[in-house]
């Protein structure tokens, strides 16, 4: 079963970008390449700043969705401790 992780990473303009991928460390060097999203070319090198392991894709991008709606105050947030792993928790619960 391959998981797929919901990310948040910082740009070298100090933005934040958030996204979804099987393999985050191999997706953040696509960024830096050029070869990401088109959002994020030009503005590497991206540095990742939490992570989150979903069990499927649609669980995914359900969460990449919810977290793009949020504030950067709020994303920020996120990135500290293990609160993304918590809002996607309260998240998963509020869909019930």
């Amino acid at each position: 079963m391959d998981y797929w992780f919901v990310y948040i990473a910082r740009c070298s303009d100090d933005t934040l970008y958030t996204g979804v991928a099987v393999d985050v460390k191999e997706r953040i060097a696509l960024h830096n390449a050029g070869k990401g999203a088109r959002y994020t070319r030009g503005r590497g090198p991206l540095t990742v700043c939490a992570t989150r392991r979903c069990r499927s894709k649609g669980e995914a991008l359900r969460l990449e969705h919810a977290v793009k709606r949020l504030s950067r105050a709020e994303k920020l947030r996120l990135t500290q401790g293990r609160r993304l792993s918590a809002f996607a928790r309260e998240l998963s619960r509020q869909e019930c």
